[in-house]
């Protein structure tokens, strides 16, 4: 024993040292292998036992546990049958006699340990070792460790994660399945006992104001009066160690319930008692008569009773969240939302001594989560089912869900809610669309909840009714969706007006309406407080009340016009003429909003506060324009209709509207209100398209001022948007009129001269590309081409859809740009920054304008690219450029696949330099780079390659086709395909899984379409290959996100010759395998099933992986020399 006595005082003081601060890492590692070389030692377990029973040191028991866990799992197999009967034998005594001393993580990791063993032995070897937690659960003394017992069964063998064969898997869930009604009935007993233990002995508290709770809405949801009674027992005190066991069996029945099918071994009498538990959490008199007391114990307490309402939440909500409902569990469901409705009107209940806010304020926060994710699993999952019961009050239970969204004492829990609102209309809106034959009834029985929510939801939108919430939103971190706190708040809030607008439209409309209305006299009548003073105008408020009240009314006016400009949808299509003249109304007044603005240039005006309310004049300005930008499909829609009967007064609109705009397009505007006075300009030139903007004084000003070389720049954002919507002016066809009346030739005229004028500087740059610059001219150069590209590529981009007409007059426009870009290209290929951006230019070139361009200059291009690109120049960009660099050969490539994708025979003389740069000048390059980059782009080629160009490589004749079966398609160019497979398989072996799933679905595109897995070459010299290729990929765990796509591929492959997958490759496969016996391959063999369809063999193929993991892994643990028979 002196050796154990030695070697246990040695582990300790290693320990020590191992955690103390002052040791060194190389100390660590030394001491580190030195435990993981005694653990490794036939026999280590004796002295981790000894250890575990002699130490105080929670260290040495850490790595005793440990020492046993690696054991059990990884080598037990090799373990002789007398040491596991004395390991099973010995772990669970220690429990019992120490469980009540040891720490907890040390008790726990005991448990786990021993439920190890289980895992591997039980029934077979270790027959009582379930009956023994059966009966640690029923003696009281140990009550509370069976329960930690079965909550571990219950997460190891359920759904096992260590690697087991799958018929051991299976062999577990079906025991333990056998063991649920025991179980449940078991924890039922814990917590009914304890619960009425208590409850007789609870004093009768004193007659409250609430005791009259179970008023009509109760009764009607309950439906039995003795079930609102027990429901409105009072709650029991119960004393701590009750509380634990209650937690615990909680935790155990949360955990049951996450894997186990819903059916009647749920009883109703366990239903009733979780939801007892439930009430825990919204019992403030518990919490409040702990807080009375004051000492710590009895906070402690009144947070753990909250704790088992969050416990009990969880029960629920694991079941909720179950879709997939048998029809005798329907009535228990019915029975859940009842109680569960019963526990939202006692939160929301409204009563002199609390206001709702501040009783939810007073619950766990926890508690409250889980509730709505309850509410949220209700509406998303079960409303459908439940709405056709009579007896569930659905109104009634709106009303509660309305009070309970509207008194969140959080931000986040306000969101929530919403999200549930959301999906509330959502569910109305398709069924309604499902049945439009009692539309109208499905919608008056809500009518009154949906128009109460539309306008609550507005107040909470607005400074007028909730400055207080609404000033403690941040409105200036961006979040990961790049938008403030506030600005989320505002966007859910707009969402659900929208949707109720979808659904009341007339209602939501007169709802708004009026509360927009409000604000805009308050911002119209500012007028009369604007003075002149010395440095331009003033706005004269200055006492500090009218300062805050024109910055809330301010705040709202901006919030409301985006909610106007959010209902724009729905003004629009068939509701076009129904809905006219509210439309044109909200038009009118934004046309009178944005020249109002513009006029008395409130963005420029002298304020008392102007850090608060110059944003806020700027701002409302902006969501003035970006509104009525919102309605430009509907002055589409008016134009077509107007051109017909009565223009004047579109004409007016129009007008109004570009006077509004055209003084904000200046250098002196800023930023923010540039901007939406430009994507105005677009939408007007690009949506609306009138005949007459050209010949509106305003917008010739406009042009004026573009083109005036002398005139101050504007930001590059504004200049880009501004020159997008001029040259569309010219470009797009007027709606409405035939072709002889587009006027083509003005316009192609006027558009040339717009180009020439913008691209003044950028062409004058050919002469001197010949010349090498100095680093001074070199950067004026480059800041020019980056301006003249960026705003070429946008309108190139702006009309690449259009009619053919507005493509040609564009390019004729350009055509000089382009041969300059294509001269200059040569001179700046060591400057990956300008390459980029040439490259940029000519990818849109070539999406929208290469019809135009022509075949010669088209080829021309190409060939320069080619010749550029050598293999020095693509290991420069790639190697050396960092990202800029590989960002120009992947549009280079970009350009290569519109190329290649091109039908007819135009650019197929280019397809063999085109692979060949592929696959002997990209490929080499990135092959040995792990970086994802230029790879995606690469194969997209490659698979473009394929699918565009296939009878590039297989000549299929119309004789072959007619013999199918007789004649074999004739194969070309045979050795580029191969090769072009063969880097597709390769790239298999890489750990990129988005680089794995994009090219997966390649393949699997290309054997769709063009029965790639049937070419002879293919299903002779390589389609093993890749099911080989893939298998190894589901043997090492590498690209497990991928599990399902990579089974349907192999089913894909092997389904061309299963019989060949059966009988040649799959014994092969097997014979290949290292790390298995011959019989254990045999057992594989043999459970492959010969299944041709496709969940059959896909399971079969999961089953093969998962079994041969399990073999390698067991085999692995027998200890060296042992001889198998």
């Amino acid at each position: 024993m002196a050796s154990e006595e030695a070697s246990l005082r040695a582990l300790e003081s290693l320990m020590t040292e191992f955690f103390h601060d002052c040791t060194t890492n190389e100390r660590k590692r030394e001491i580190e292998e030195l435990l993981n070389n005694f653990a490794q030692q036939i026999g280590a377990w004796r002295f981790c036992l000894y250890f575990l029973s002699s130490t105080r040191n929670d260290y040495v028991m850490m790595y005793s546990l440990t020492v046993f866990e690696n054991l059990i799992n990884k080598m037990w197999l090799g373990v002789p049958s007398q040491d596991k009967m004395e390991i099973r034998s010995c772990l669970p005594k220690l429990l019992l006699a120490h469980h009540k001393t040891l720490p907890y993580f040390i008790r726990n990791k005991l448990c786990k340990v021993i439920v190890d063993i289980g895992r591997q032995d039980w029934p077979m070897f270790y027959h009582d070792f379930f009956t023994n937690i059966l009966q640690l659960i029923q003696s009281p003394l140990t009550t509370p460790l069976g329960l930690i017992m079965l909550k571990t069964t219950s997460e190891e063998l359920a759904c096992p994660r260590e690697d087991l064969s799958v018929a051991r898997k299976e062999e577990l869930r079906k025991l333990l399945l056998d063991q649920v009604q025991t179980v449940l009935g078991l924890l039922t007993g814990i917590l009914e006992t304890i619960w009425d233990k208590h409850s007789v002995t609870a004093a009768t508290p004193p007659p409250s104001p609430t005791a009259g709770e179970s008023g009509d809405l109760l009764s009607n949801l309950l439906q039995s009066p003795s079930a609102a009674k027990l429901l409105n027992q009072p709650i029991p005190i119960l004393d701590s160690e009750s509380e634990y066991i209650c937690s615990l069996a909680l935790e155990c029945l949360a955990h049951l319930f996450s894997w186990i099918p819903l059916s009647t071994s749920i009883t109703p009498s366990l239903l009733t008692t979780i939801f007892h538990f439930a009430r825990f959490g919204c019992d403030i008199r518990a919490r409040k008569m702990a807080s009375v007391n004051g000492s710590n114990q009895n906070c402690v307490l009144g947070q753990e009773r909250g704790r088992l309402g969050v416990l009990a939440m969880s029960c629920i909500n694991e079941l909720m969240s179950k879709n997939c409902v048998p029809m005798e569990f329907e009535e228990y469901l019915l029975r859940m939302f009842q109680q569960t409705f019963y526990l939202l009107q006692k939160i929301t209940k409204d009563n002199n001594a609390h206001t709702v806010k501040s009783r939810l304020e007073e619950l766990d926060e926890s508690y409250i989560e889980k509730f709505t994710d309850f509410l949220r699993l209700f509406v998303s999952v079960h409303l459908r089912r439940i709405e056709s019961y009579s007896q569930f009050p659905v109104v009634e239970f709106l009303t509660l869900l309305f009070k309970y969204t509207f008194h969140q004492p959080t931000h986040e829990g306000y969101f929530s809610c919403l999200d549930i609102w959301t999906l509330f209309l959502d569910y109305l809106t398709s069924k309604i669309k499902s049945r439009l034959a009692d539309k109208e009834a499905v919608l008056s029985r809500y009518r009154d909840a949906l128009v109460l929510l539309l306008t609550e939801v507005l107040n909470r939108v607005q400074f007028r009714y909730n400055q207080a919430q609404l000033e403690e939103l941040d409105d200036e971190t961006l979040d990961d969706d790049q938008q403030t706190e506030w600005q989320r708040y505002l966007r859910q809030s707009l969402e659900v007006v929208a949707k109720v607008m979808e659904l009341l439209p007339s209602h939501a409309f007169s709802t708004l309406f009026p509360v927009l209305q409000d604000n805009l006299e308050v911002y119209l009548g500012l007028q009369q407080f604007v003075v002149t003073s010395g440095s331009g105008h003033r706005l004269n408020i200055t006492a500090e009340n009218d300062c805050r009240r024109l910055h809330c009314s301010l705040r709202d006016l901006s919030s409301l016009l985006q909610a106007v400009g959010r209902l724009a949808e729905y003004f629009i299509g068939d509701v076009f003429a129904a809905r006219f003249n509210d439309a044109l109304t909200v038009v009118e007044r934004l046309v009178k909003v944005t020249l109002y603005g513009s006029q008395i240039k409130l963005y420029n005006i002298e304020t008392a506060v102007p850090s608060v309310l110059k944003p806020d004049l700027i701002d409302v300005h902006a969501q003035s324009l970006a509104a009525l930008q919102a309605y430009s499909h509907w002055l589409a829609q008016f134009y077509s209709e107007a051109h017909r009967q009565n223009p004047q007064q579109f004409i007016s609109l129009v007008s109004t509207a570009m006077e509004a705009v055209t003084p904000l397009i200046s250098s002196k505007v800023q930023e923010k209100l540039l901007l939406s006075a430009c994507h105005l300009l677009v939408s007007l030139a690009t949506t609306v398209r009138p005949v007459f903007l050209i010949s509106i004084p305003a917008v010739q000003k406009v042009f004026n001022r573009i083109t005036d070389s002398s005139a101050q720049p504007l930001v590059e954002k504004a200049q880009v948007l501004v020159c997008r919507a001029l040259s569309n002016v010219l470009l797009l066809p007027w709606p409405n009129l035939p072709e002889s009346e587009q006027q083509w030739a003005v316009r192609s005229t006027n558009h040339a001269s717009l180009i020439s004028a913008l691209t003044r500087d950028y062409r004058h740059l050919k002469s001197s590309a010949i010349v090498p610059q100095r680093k001074m001219q070199l950067e004026d150069t480059k800041v020019i081409i980056h301006q003249t590209l960026s705003v070429l590529e946008d309108i190139v981009e702006s009309i690449s859809g259009e009619a053919t007409k507005s493509r040609q007059i564009c390019y004729q426009s350009l055509q000089e740009s382009v041969q300059v870009s294509l001269a200059l290209f040569p001179a700046f290929i060591h400057q990956s920054d300008v390459t980029d951006e040439m490259l940029s230019f000519f990818l849109t070139l070539f999406q929208g304008l290469r019809v135009q361009m022509g075949v010669p200059f088209t080829e021309q291009i190409i060939q320069t690219f080619l010749n550029m690109f050598t293999r020095e120049q693509l290991a420069e960009s790639i190697l050396h450029e960092g990202s800029t660099g590989c960002r120009v050969v992947e549009k280079f490539l970009k350009i290569l696949q519109v190329v290649v994708q091109e039908p007819g025979q135009v650019f197929k003389p280019f397809l063999p330099s085109i692979i060949s740069l592929c696959m002997e000048q990209v490929c080499p390059i990135i092959a040995e780079r792990p970086s994802p980059d230029v790879k995606a782009e690469l194969f997209e080629l490659l698979f473009r390659i394929l699918h565009h160009n296939w009878r590039y490589f297989f000549k299929s004749s119309v004789l072959a086709s007619v013999h199918r079966g007789i004649a074999e398609e004739q194969m070309e160019n045979e050795v580029q395909f191969s090769a072009i497979m063969q880097a597709f398989g390769q790239s298999f072996l890489q750990p990129d899984i988005h680089l794995f799933k994009q090219n997966l679905f390649y393949l699997e595109t290309l054997n769709t379409k063009q029965k790639l897995y049937h070419k002879k070459i293919f299903r002779t010299t390589m389609l093993f290959q890749f099911v080989n290729v893939l298998l190894q990929v589901l043997v090492h765990k590498s690209h497990d996100l991928l599990q399902e796509e990579i089974g349907i591929a192999i089913y894909n492959m092997a389904s061309v010759d299963f019989d060949s997958f059966y009988a040649a490759f799959l014994p092969e496969f097997l014979a290949n395998c290292d790390g298995v016996d011959s019989n254990q391959k045999n057992v594989l063999g043999r459970n492959f099933k010969m299944d041709r369809d496709l969940p059959s063999f896909t399971q079969n193929v999961h089953r093969l992986v998962n079994d041969l993991r399990y073999y390698r892994l067991c085999n692995d643990s027998l200890p060296p020399g042992t001889v198998k028979l």
